[in-house]
């Protein structure tokens, strides 16, 4: 029989963790339970940056500082943190601007019964990145479980 891989199977399990402990989080910051949380993005911890440094720190853990996979893994897990709270980020932060505004909108154009204005059914989606405490905190747990899952595999 053959197993999955753990690199995968770390990964993935970073990821999962990480969304199971947005409930955790959002329910510290605010004092509701929202198990909703566990299929959004943004939040505490980030899970892109969990997954990707728990695969970066078990192939380091297992082959070396030194070798290529180690070299991929950080590379692309460098460019995944800074997307998330960088770009993505800011894209929520101007999501949450056009929804302001047509909020805005809609309300002044009550004000005025000529001008026509038809609103969107759905908002934009606000929460998309993180700050950058929440990719740290990822990161942190990511490193953590990767490490953990190289010496469990090599015990």
């Amino acid at each position: 029989m053959q197993r999955m891989n753990r690199g995968i199977l770390t990964a993935l399990s970073a990821i999962g963790i990480a969304q199971g402990l947005k409930i955790l989080t959002h329910k510290r910051l605010t004092g509701k339970w929202d198990w909703k949380q566990i299929g959004t993005t943004g939040g505490m911890p980030s899970s892109h940056s969990a997954g990707v440094s728990a695969l970066a720190t078990y192939i380091a853990s297992n082959r070396g500082s030194r070798h290529t996979e180690t070299a991929l893994a950080t590379v692309f897990g460098v460019i995944v943190m800074y997307d998330a709270q960088g770009i993505r980020r800011h894209t929520g932060e101007i999501a949450q601007l056009v929804n302001d505004l047509e909020d805005s909108v809609a309300q002044i154009s009550g004000d005025f019964p000529s001008f026509e204005f038809v609103e969107r059914d759905k908002e934009l989606k606000e929460l998309l990145g993180h700050q950058p405490v929440e990719v740290v905190g990822g990161a942190l747990l990511g490193s953590a479980l990767g490490y953990a899952s190289a010496k469990y595999e090599n015990r």
